[in-house]
């Protein structure tokens, strides 16, 4: 490879891994932002109406994504923010590893990851809030971090399975 293609391609790749990580520290700031917000709003616990079908009402979260695996148990909670620490780290190795769009999925679920094990340090719980309901159904209680969670691994999913033989993705 010449020096001026090596160039080229190492200006091209600082780029996409600049983009990369402004959307891992975008999801981080819009997770920490709602939840900074959420917690001045809520300081007496009380739920407030958004409409019919969305309040918002804080819950402290001690499990992962929507409050599975909760418990009271401090070594279990310890293990899974170990756990979620490993999966952290892994993620960040198969960002480098992947191809620009797998890299933009990846970053948009590690930037949530990042929110929540953050609270799960600072706070020893993750403060969820957004609260789905259809008149007494309600979906589990989340956060934004979860949702760029879930929309990362959604996408991710989606390319795999329906986007298999479309090339560059």
């Amino acid at each position: 490879m010449k020096l001026m293609d090596q160039k080229r391609y190492s200006a091209v790749f600082q780029k996409k891994n600049l983009f990369i990580f402004a959307i891992i520290v975008f999801t981080f700031f819009l997770d920490r932002v709602s939840k900074i917000k959420i917690l001045n709003l809520q300081i007496n616990n009380e739920t407030i109406f958004v409409n019919d079908y969305l309040n918002l009402n804080l819950v402290w979260n001690t499990g992962i994504g929507f409050g599975l695996l909760s418990s009271d148990s401090t070594i279990f909670y310890n293990i899974i923010t170990l756990i979620i620490g490993f999966v952290i780290f892994f993620l960040a190795i198969w960002i480098t590893k992947s191809n620009t769009t797998e890299k933009f999925f990846l970053s948009l679920i590690l930037g949530g990851a990042l929110g929540n094990i953050y609270d799960r340090i600072i706070y020893f719980a993750v403060p969820d809030f957004i609260d789905f309901h259809y008149k007494t159904f309600h979906w589990f209680t989340f956060n934004i971090a979860d949702i760029f969670i879930t929309i990362g691994i959604l996408l991710i999913i989606i390319k795999d399975l329906f986007l298999k033989n479309v090339k560059n993705l």
